[in-house]
C-alpha cells in the first residue's frame, strides 16, 4: 500500500516550509504546524515528516508532550544538545513552554 504522501504535494511543500523555517535551539509540535498552515492535522504533519522529513530539520518537529520523534530519539537529543534547545529535567524532553515557536521571525537585536 503506498504512503499517502509519496507523492509530493503543495501540502507537502507547505509543512517541509515551516518545518525549515523553525530557528536552532526551538521547535515546533505536529499540531503546532497544522494550526499554523489552517490545514490538516498532527497526523497528517506527521505522515508528511515521515516520508519526506529527512530532507529538513527533523529533530525541531516533535510530540506535544515535548518527546523526540519516535525512533530517533537518541539523534535528536544529540542535536537539541548542539543547539542548546531548553529540555525538561532528566533531559529526555524539550521544555515546549522555552523552546516552541510561534512561527514568526525573531525581533532583530
Amino acid at each position: 500500500m503506498p504512503h499517502a504522501y509519496s507523492h509530493r504535494t503543495e501540502y507537502v511543500d507547505r509543512v517541509l516550509d515551516v518545518v525549515e523555517c523553525i530557528p536552532p535551539g526551538t521547535v515546533m509540535s505536529y499540531g503546532d504546524i497544522a494550526e499554523y498552515l489552517g490545514e490538516g492535522g498532527p497526523r497528517q504533519v506527521g505522515a508528511v515528516m515521515s516520508a519526506w522529513g529527512g530532507e529538513v530539520c527533523w529533530w525541531r518537529v516533535i510530540r506535544a508532550d515535548g518527546g523526540p520523534p519516535r525512533g530517533h530519539g537518541a539523534e535528536a537529543l544529540r542535536r537539541y544538545a548542539a543547539e542548546a534547545t531548553p529540555m525538561r529535567p532528566g533531559g529526555d524532553r524539550v521544555d515546549m513552554s522555552r523552546a516552541r515557536w510561534d512561527g514568526h521571525p525573531a525581533a532583530p537585536p
